[in-house]
């Protein structure tokens, strides 16, 4: 990695100095103990009722050393099991751990998710990061400085109130000083955290609340090695893969003979349908996976569903229903009625660097460099499909080049896993190639949602029924089925069922429960235990077609009841915090607006993310040609909510990307695919938002509060920024767009008629 690169380069220190720290909790197993249960993207875990108390994911990694260890020369290293996915989280967490230690982040090596060291958080995923592992980073780092620092004070003979800690280094008033390296010999830090910590008065932070620049950042802006693509080992060979045409066709057979003579060709690696070739070099890889190919044949698979009627069969495919909100008062009579169906097509994450990974099998031990936003989820499918002990088993993240969920990084990590197994002491590099990234995508799926909303003779709602329809959001690694290569083995590997994520977390229902005063309220998810297409997590799961169903909506009865949008939405809420954001992004745009320029609109959403993360509210100006339905974002406003700000830089790079991510799926953006196969095959079949389209100017206005918890922030502003797009087409056009993508031809015709 580039020598400018902080965090990796601790990395590769720690891998070249062969330590390994193995952490563990000695909890008693017992089900009286396991009270609490945690879960968002990944499966759920369960938490010892001793530990319940504790911040974040101290409840499930509790010792103080799993987080921090330092060495008797002074050396502090901090661990945290979370990723980098681009949002900035690395350099985020050092601070939270920095400001608790005290110390320059400089002065600290970051080392992020790796089986063979940090504690295990599961996935990086649900917006949960900061909340949980900055949560846990920030009391571990109290808790250690503060028993450092007692042991210092009984070693000096002074009370631990007279000195003062600073850069590792503890001093007492009369000039005697201690490092950390020559206090952690007086205490053991391999002892439970406790339920409390001499946390520093948030007055007093020098870190957390600023912008500390990102430690990512300057090796990706000047080309420098960034990603598990750019990874080089010496000896390295490259090996590519040939998919099936379509889901569950079985390779028949192919032409290994002319392969196996091309130029730089080692070997070709076949288990089942399983089929890779692997070479010298990447270019020669890629001739030689296009050649066999070519050659092989398959058995036809199975039929895709048909566009024109998949979101009527979602309706028949949808076994279970689970009712996520249910209450009724009193009310005045209804006077006005709202009834309206909501659509979004599937979509697919459309990650600007196919999948990649490297793997190396010494023979007893496999390694692997991967991009997976859960290693430890990964590593124990890896050694289920591959009949090895999870000990012999390392995977190590490394950045990849754009993803937000789960794209193929984990399937391609299997990939690497299976060819490197079949080829001990050869450090093998696995890339998808581009058309295999699309097709094989676990897409986001398609869903339905239907909404009725009455108002009384004053404008307010008095009820609302809520409807969804969607398959599974999550099908995260819980088993090696769940790897797309173990089930095309010779003996394949069977997928774990797929199953509901509950409330409050939610998958395709996240969001479907207003923050709204209702007094009278149903919501039930109708839920898909079978997938047309293959489907899993992407950015916000299912908040994105739930905000904007439910913004919309809103918009639409404020129309309705005559009053102004943004004040019918105050009069709705009790939350005080979700009133300062509105109230905020309202300002800042100039709501309400004059009267607007021909073909130019405004609109307005907010949404409160999962109700348990930040409250973001948004305010759009669009303009719209009539001529060919194409839609520009002008200008947004944000407001955002997001407890204890640790990075405002990295909330503003978050909402602002989520603003343009979400202009890019709700205004453009579709799967395109026939019953035979996905047509989706690069980005002249699957266009997104391009640079010319960027919004001209975005502005995001943060709400800190300090000392208070921290709120996920990198997945809030997808459903409002949908909602607003919609509102804001509305008022530009008079068209009220209930199908995703909103722009494009679609709205032309509606335009014209």
């Amino acid at each position: 990695m580039s020598e400018h690169d902080f965090i990796d380069e601790g990395r590769r220190r720690f891998m070249i100095s062969g330590a390994l720290f193995v952490t563990f909790s000695m909890v008693r197993s017992t089900d009286a103990l396991a009270q609490e249960v945690i879960a968002d993207e990944g499966a759920a875990v369960h938490v010892a009722k001793e530990t319940q108390a504790l911040a974040g994911s101290l409840k499930t990694n509790p010792f103080l050393d799993a987080w921090i260890k330092i060495t008797p020369a002074g050396k502090v290293t901090v661990f945290t099991g979370k990723v980098e996915l681009g949002t900035g989280v690395r350099t985020a967490l050092l601070q939270v751990a920095a400001e608790e230690l005290n110390m320059a982040p400089s002065l600290i090596t970051f080392l992020t998710a790796d089986t063979g060291a940090s504690p295990d958080e599961g996935l990086t995923a649900g917006s949960h990061t900061i909340a949980d592992s900055g949560s846990a980073l920030l009391n571990a780092a109290a808790q250690v400085r503060g028993l450092l620092v007692d042991a210092a004070a009984k070693h000096f003979g002074v009370d631990a109130g007279t000195l003062t800690a600073n850069d590792a280094v503890i001093r007492a008033t009369d000039g005697r000083r201690m490092s950390y390296g020559d206090a952690v010999g007086l205490v053991d830090l391999h002892r439970n955290a406790t339920h409390t910590s001499p946390l520093k008065d948030p007055k007093t932070y020098r870190l957390i609340g600023t912008t500390l620049p990102r430690l990512d950042i300057p090796s990706k802006v000047t080309g420098g090695v960034s990603y598990v693509q750019d990874m080089q080992l010496p000896g390295m060979l490259h090996a590519r893969v040939v998919m099936p045409p379509v889901y569950d066709a079985k390779l028949v057979s192919f032409d290994d003979t002319a392969v196996m003579k091309m130029p730089g060709v080692v070997k070709i690696v076949r288990n089942g349908s399983m089929l890779a070739v692997v070479a010298r070099g990447e270019w020669q890889a890629v001739v030689a996976q296009r050649a066999l190919e070519a050659s092989s044949k398959w058995t036809p698979g199975r039929t895709l569903p048909d566009p024109a009627t998949v979101h009527r069969d979602l309706k028949r495919i949808a076994t279970q229903q689970i009712k996520v909100a249910d209450q009724h008062a009193p009310v005045a009579p209804a006077v006005k009625t709202l009834n309206a169906r909501y659509i979004k097509r599937y979509l697919l994450h459309g990650s600007i660097g196919p999948s990649c990974s490297v793997a190396q099998f010494d023979g007893t031990v496999l390694t692997v460099w991967t991009h997976s936003q859960g290693v430890y989820p990964l590593r124990d499918g890896l050694a289920e499909m591959l009949s090895m002990q999870k000990e012999n088993i390392r995977c190590i993240h490394t950045e990849g080049s754009g993803c937000y969920g789960h794209n193929g990084a984990d399937d391609v990590a299997a990939h690497a896993a299976l060819i490197a197994v079949a080829m001990p002491g050869h450090p093998i590099r696995v890339q998808w190639m581009r058309e295999q990234e699309n097709v094989w995508d676990h897409f986001t799926p398609a869903m339905v949602t239907e909404l009725k909303a009455s108002l009384d003779a004053t404008g307010q709602i008095v009820d609302w029924q809520y409807a969804l329809w969607s398959s599974s959001h999550n099908e995260r690694i819980v088993n090696a089925g769940r790897l797309l290569p173990a089930r095309m083995l010779e003996k394949p590997f069977v997928s774990a069922p797929s199953v509901p994520m509950l409330q409050p977390e939610g998958g395709g229902d996240r969001n479907g429960i207003p923050l709204y005063v209702l007094p009278n309220i149903q919501v039930m998810n109708n839920f898909s235990p079978t997938m047309p297409l293959q489907t899993s997590a992407m950015r916000s799961l299912g908040a994105h077609t739930n905000v904007f169903s439910i913004e919309s909506a809103m918009d639409e009865l404020a129309h309705m009841a005559g009053i102004d949008p943004v004040a019918f939405r105050l009069r709705h809420l009790q939350n005080p915090r979700a009133k300062d954001v509105i109230q905020l992004a309202a300002k800042q745009f100039g709501w309400p607006r004059g009267p607007r320029a021909r073909n130019r609109g405004v609109g307005f959403a907010f949404a409160q993310y999962k109700n348990l993360m930040a409250y973001v509210a948004i305010a759009v100006e669009v303009s719209v040609e009539p001529e060919t339905g194409h839609v520009t974002l002008e200008h947004a406003e944000a407001a955002v909510d997001s407890g204890q700000i640790v990075n405002p830089d990295g909330v503003r790079n978050q909402i602002e990307g989520g603003i343009v991510q979400c202009a890019s799926w709700t205004l453009h953006e579709e799967l395109r695919y026939d019953t035979s196969r996905i047509r989706s095959f690069d980005w002249g079949t699957y266009p997104i938002l391009r640079f010319s389209s960027v919004p001209r100017r975005i502005n995001v206005h943060l709400i800190d509060r300090p000392g208070a918890p921290f709120l996920g922030a990198a997945e809030a502003s997808m459903g409002p920024a949908a909602g607003a797009l919609a509102n804001a087409i509305f008022d530009a056009t008079g068209q009220r767009m209930r199908e995703m993508p909103i722009a494009g031809d679609v709205l032309r015709k509606l335009i014209d008629v």
